[in-house]
Order: structure tokens, then C-alpha cells, then sequence
């Protein structure tokens, strides 16, 4: 079969390019919305799970979704640590954080509007679990004070939080001593503070969580086993990265569902607007049709061109709606977490994968609205195209 030459239909394109433009940035606009929801919904999973370290445990009681809602008594806590295969440092300390997780509602600043901040009791061990975690600004509380550190998104997001600010909660003053950045994971969204301390102020008697560091990588299975086999404890063993995966999950499916939802709606406009243009392009060309067919250019190679029209239509619209959505990247947001109801600082993220899906799914808009456009100027029959022109 003799197929028509790609240059003909860029040319085609290129004549009509104010239509052409038109359309495209229609259809650019709706992969603009698909693009940045998957990029919000990656951003999200990525911050959470650079949150965690491979080698760590979290431990929570049975059934709790979250820290906030984990409670585990001092002696459980002191059990725990008593665990076999747990790391410790150069010291020769065990490398185990016993923490109090809270929210606190603090205003942002510019708004004035009030959200809630996860606020976590840890120590110098806590701060060694977290190598991603370095002070940028001041330095660390010192134990036994009524001091703070604060992630860099909460001290650039909330009033009272920079450095040397004083925050009021838990019926006591905090000054904020440091800024710390936690390489955009989710410890940029917490605030820092000696564990008994915050203890004390919250007037709590048990931990939200503790968080240790397996001697061996392929440890966790035994040390699971051991917390399983122990009858005076209730609690539950993951792996960090798989307990913060598991705190994007709501939300990223939520912001997906919501924005591919969106994106279909938005698409119905594209895909007919380009149906639109195509059919204008049909009907401008008839003579030009009869001529190819005269020519000796079947019905398929003639169907072949008119979807090519709209499947380049569609790419060129897709290129400017990713491109438009890459600058994303340099946006901060933040959002509440459904499984913490904390406030989350974030980074859109694009990757390769997500790229792929945009320029999929703007083909499969140009396939769907250049389809019957391209099936009715491959059923013109020659004669009367000839003598239409």
C-alpha cells in the first residue's frame, strides 16, 4: 500500500496553524490538569517515603493507623529496647527513639488561618536514625529544656515558628532554637522537641511510637517475631518506608480519583474540539482528497493521514500542557494528610513514567476525536470529491 508522505500532513498542520494552535492549546490545557494531578499524587508518596530509612523499625499499637493515634507504655517501650539486633552507635548507646507524637494548631503566616502541625518528642538517638536530617539554622534543643527545633516548611509556613521565635502550647512558652532540613521528606512538616519534655507538658504517660535500627538489614522478620511472641506486649513491627508508603496512600488515591475525574471531564471539550477542526479540515480538502485518490492512494493510506493530522494535533498539545506542568516542580505546596490530619509540605514531582502516561493519554485524545473525521474522508468516493472541487 503507497502511504502518504508525513511531510504532507505537517504541511496540512502548518497552513491552518491558527487553527492548529488553537486546538492544541485545548487540548494542552486538559493535560496540563491529568499531568499535575499524577505529579501532586507522586509528590506526595515521594516525601512520605524519603521519610523513612530502610533499615528502621517503627513500632505501634495493634491496629493504629498513625502515630497520633498509637499509644505504648513506658514499660512496653523499655521491653523494646531490650530487643536483639538492634544497632547502636559509636558509643555504644542502642539505637532506639522512644517519641511523642501531638498535633498542635498553629496559624500560617500571611493568612493568619489556623492548621494543624505534628509536634514530636525525640532525642540526639533520634535525631542519628535520621541522617537525612541536618540543622541548617541555630542548633539542636538541648534535653530537659523547653526548646524546639522546626522543619524548614513549618518555619517558613507559620507564624511563631522561625528561628528565635516563641511558639505558646501545652500551657508552656517553647523558643525555637534551630531550623532543621529534612531533605523534603516529612519531617519538614513536624516540630522538634525533647521527648520527657513534651511528655510532661501534653501530661501523657505512654509514647506514640518507637523507632529503632536493625543491626542487620534482614533482621526485622526475627525482631517482628520477638514483639509477636511476647504476651505482655500489644503492638505492631513495620519498616519505616513501608509505614510512611502506607501514610500516602488516602491521600495520593483521593487527589487521583478527584483529578482524573477532572481530566475526563475536561477531555469530552478537547476530544470534540479537535473533532471540530478535523472535520473543518475534511471539508476544506475534498478536492485535494479525490486528487490523492486519483492518484492511487487507497482509502486506508487517506485514513492514515487524516489520524496522523490528529494524532500530531494532539502530541504537539500534549508537549505544551507536560511542558507547562514540568514548572510545577518549583512550586511548594502543602496540604492536610488524611491519615495524620497534619498539615504536609510538598514538591510536584514529574518522572518518566508520569510522562509517558501524558503523552499517552493526549494521543488517545487525538485518536478518539480524529477518528470519524478520518473515516468520512476515507469514504468519499473520487468522483464526487472531483466534482465537488
Amino acid at each position: 500500500m503507497k502511504a502518504i508522505p508525513f511531510a504532507y500532513i505537517v504541511r496540512n498542520l502548518w497552513v491552518r496553524r491558527v487553527t492548529t494552535l488553537l486546538t492544541a492549546l485545548g487540548m494542552a490545557l486538559v493535560v496540563y490538569v491529568f499531568a499535575t494531578v499524577l505529579m501532586m499524587s507522586e509528590g506526595i508518596r515521594a516525601t512520605l517515603v524519603a521519610t523513612g530509612q530502610a533499615d528502621n523499625v517503627i513500632v505501634l499499637r495493634k491496629g493504629a493507623g498513625a502515630e497520633i493515634n498509637s499509644a505504648i507504655a513506658r514499660a512496653q517501650a523499655a521491653i523494646i529496647e531490650t530487643l536483639p539486633g538492634i544497632a547502636t552507635d559509636a558509643l555504644g548507646r542502642r539505637l532506639v527513639s522512644k517519641e511523642p507524637v501531638v498535633l498542635n494548631n498553629l496559624p500560617k503566616r500571611g493568612s493568619g488561618k489556623p492548621s494543624n502541625v505534628s509536634v514530636r518528642g525525640t532525642s540526639e538517638l533520634g535525631l542519628q536514625l535520621r541522617p537525612q536530617v541536618r540543622l541548617v539554622e541555630g542548633r539542636l534543643f538541648r534535653p530537659g529544656s523547653s526548646e524546639v527545633v522546626a522543619g524548614r516548611a513549618v518555619a517558613s509556613g507559620f507564624q511563631g515558628v522561625g528561628l528565635g521565635e516563641t511558639l505558646r502550647f501545652a500551657g508552656r512558652e517553647w523558643t525555637v532554637v534551630g531550623v532543621f532540613d529534612a531533605g523534603r521528606s516529612g519531617f519538614d512538616s513536624e516540630i522538634w522537641g525533647d521527648a520527657e519534655q513534651m511528655m510532661q507538658a501534653f501530661r501523657r504517660n505512654a509514647y506514640s511510637s518507637v523507632v529503632f535500627r536493625l543491626a542487620d538489614l534482614d533482621g526485622f522478620d526475627n525482631a517482628r517475631a520477638a514483639l509477636d511472641d511476647d504476651p505482655r506486649l500489644s503492638l505492631e513491627a513495620k519498616r519505616e518506608v513501608r509505614f510512611y508508603a502506607e501514610q500516602s496512600e488516602a491521600l495520593a488515591t483521593f487527589i487521583n480519583i478527584l483529578g482524573l475525574s477532572l481530566s475526563v471531564i475536561f477531555s469530552i471539550g478537547a476530544v470534540v474540539g479537535a473533532m471540530i477542526t478535523m472535520f473543518a479540515a475534511v471539508a476544506s480538502r475534498v478536492g485535494e482528497i479525490g486528487t490523492l485518490r486519483a492518484l492511487g492512494f487507497r482509502r486506508s493510506a487517506v485514513l492514515i493521514a487524516f489520524l496522523g493530522e490528529a494524532l500530531l494535533l494532539a502530541l504537539v498539545g500534549g508537549v505544551i500542557g507536560m511542558g507547562a506542568a514540568s514548572l510545577m516542580q518549583t512550586v511548594n505546596i502543602s496540604t492536610t494528610n488524611f491519615q495524620t490530619f497534619a498539615e504536609l509540605a510538598f514538591q510536584f514531582k514529574l518522572t518518566p513514567l508520569i510522562a509517558g502516561q501524558t503523552l499517552l493519554f493526549a494521543l488517545c485524545m487525538g485518536l478518539v476525536g480524529g477518528f470519524i473525521p478520518a473515516w468520512r474522508a476515507a469514504r468519499l468516493a473520487i468522483v464526487d470529491c472531483l466534482r465537488e472541487a
